[in-house]
């Protein structure tokens, strides 16, 4: 039998291939929009950060998704992720 191969995804804070699933979908659609996506099925392109703040900390500071998404990202972006990740330490 066949396994079923995982789906990684690199993180912009450490850089470290996860499967998809441990990560957060970042998606900018085709409007230019920058939203969180949890179910990681919003169509756009999409940059993956792991599920704590550090990871989100050090992507900020590299400017990670701004390079990943050729854009600014407002401040508001980044605390939802933020807030996201500190009421889902699980």
């Amino acid at each position: 039998m066949k396994q079923k191969k995982i789906p990684l995804r690199m993180c912009l804070g450490c850089k470290e291939m996860k499967p998809k699933r441990e990560l957060i979908r970042v998606v900018k659609n085709n409007e230019g929009e920058i939203n969180i996506d949890l179910v990681g099925k919003k169509p756009g392109r999409g940059a993956y950060i792991c599920k704590s703040v550090e990871c989100l900390e050090q992507a900020m500071k590299a400017k990670r998704l701004e390079k990943a998404f050729e854009t600014t990202i407002d401040v508001e972006i980044y605390n939802n992720l933020k807030n996201q990740l500190e009421g889902d330490n699980g």
